[in-house]
C-alpha cells in the first residue's frame, strides 16, 4: 500500500495506546486505502524537533492525537488552538491544514458528553470529578455541558483546589474543592468522573453506596477497576475509558479525515478486541 496521508499518536509513555488500532480500524470501515496511523515516543523536550522534522505540506501529514505528557506542552508550538482547548490549557489533537498550519483542538471534552449521552446521561443536577490533572479539566468542561448545578473536585493540594475553582470561572461553571481525603463523598453525587491514574481510587471501592450513581472511569487498563465493579455489583451505570476513548477518536478520525460520521461500531469492536487480547 502506498502511503499517501498519515497520522500517529505521540506521547511518552506510548507504547499501551489504543490510538493506533482504533484509528486503523476506522481507515478499514471507511475504506480509505492509503492511510496509516502510526505511534511515536515523544517527550516534552523532544516535541519541538518532532514537529519541526514532520514534512508539512507535502508530507502527507493530517493531523497527530497526543497524550501526556504533551497536552499542555504543545500549545504555544500550534498557529491556532480552539477556544475549548485554550479554557482547559489542553489539547489532544492537532490538524494540519493544507498550508501546512497546525490547529490545536480538544475531542476529550465533546467524547465524554457524547459518552454519557449514548448512555443516557444527558443532564445531572450535579457531579464530582476525582483529580486535576489534565482529563480532570476536560472532564469539568464537559461538565459544563452536562450539570446544571455544582461540580465538585477532590484534589491532592491547595495548588490543584486553586487551578480547579480558577479553570471553573473561565468555563462558567460552579466548581467546588474538597481535600482527596474525603474522596468517598463523591460518590453519593448522580455522577462521578474518575480521572485518577491506576491504582489511586482502588481505596474508595469499599465506600460505594447501595444505590450508586452513574461512575464514568477514564482507565481502560486494567478493566474493571475496583471501583467500576464495586458500582456496577451494586447497579450503578459504569462508564469505562473505552467509552472515552473511542467518542473522542471517532471525532479525531472525523477531522483528519474530513469524513463523518466516523465509524464509531468498528472503532470499539476493534478496542474491544485489542484490550481482551491483552
Amino acid at each position: 500500500m502506498t502511503v499517501r496521508h498519515r497520522a500517529a499518536v505521540l506521547g511518552s509513555p506510548v507504547a499501551h495506546s489504543l490510538s493506533p488500532v482504533l484509528h486503523t480500524a476506522a481507515y478499514a470501515a471507511l475504506g480509505l486505502d492509503g492511510w496509516s496511523y502510526g505511534r511515536h515516543e515523544v517527550d516534552e523536550a523532544a516535541l519541538p524537533g518532532f514537529l519541526a522534522a514532520l514534512d508539512v505540506p507535502g508530507g502527507g501529514w493530517a493531523g497527530l492525537s497526543l497524550t501526556m505528557p504533551l497536552k499542555r506542552a504543545v500549545i504555544p508550538l500550534l498557529d491556532e488552538v480552539g477556544p475549548a482547548a485554550l479554557a482547559v490549557e489542553a489539547v489532544n489533537t492537532v490538524v494540519f491544514t493544507a498550508d501546512g498550519r497546525r490547529t490545536g483542538d480538544n475531542t476529550d471534552i465533546p467524547g465524554l458528553v457524547a459518552a454519557l449521552a449514548e448512555r443516557g446521561v444527558e443532564k445531572v443536577e450535579a457531579a464530582a470529578v476525582l483529580g486535576a490533572g489534565a482529563t480532570a479539566s476536560s472532564a469539568v468542561a464537559a461538565l459544563a455541558r452536562v450539570c446544571t448545578g455544582e461540580v465538585t473536585a477532590y484534589v491532592r493540594s491547595p495548588e490543584r483546589a486553586a487551578e480547579m475553582r480558577a479553570l471553573g470561572e473561565r468555563l462558567g461553571v460552579a466548581v467546588r474543592t474538597a481535600p482527596w481525603e474525603r474522596a468517598a463523598d463523591a460518590l453519593a453525587s448522580p455522577l462521578t468522573v474518575s480521572t485518577t491514574p491506576a491504582g489511586a481510587a482502588d481505596a474508595l471501592a469499599a465506600a460505594v453506596p447501595d444505590r450508586p450513581g452513574v461512575l464514568f472511569d477514564v482507565l481502560y487498563h486494567p478493566w474493571p477497576t475496583p471501583l467500576a465493579a464495586a458500582c456496577a455489583a451494586r447497579g450503578g451505570t459504569v462508564l469505562g475509558g473505552l467509552d472515552l476513548l473511542v467518542h473522542q477518536a471517532v471525532l479525531q478520525c472525523e477531522l483528519f479525515t474530513g469524513v463523518r460520521p466516523g465509524p464509531l461500531a468498528a472503532m470499539r469492536a476493534a478496542g474491544e478486541a485489542a484490550l481482551a487480547a491483552r
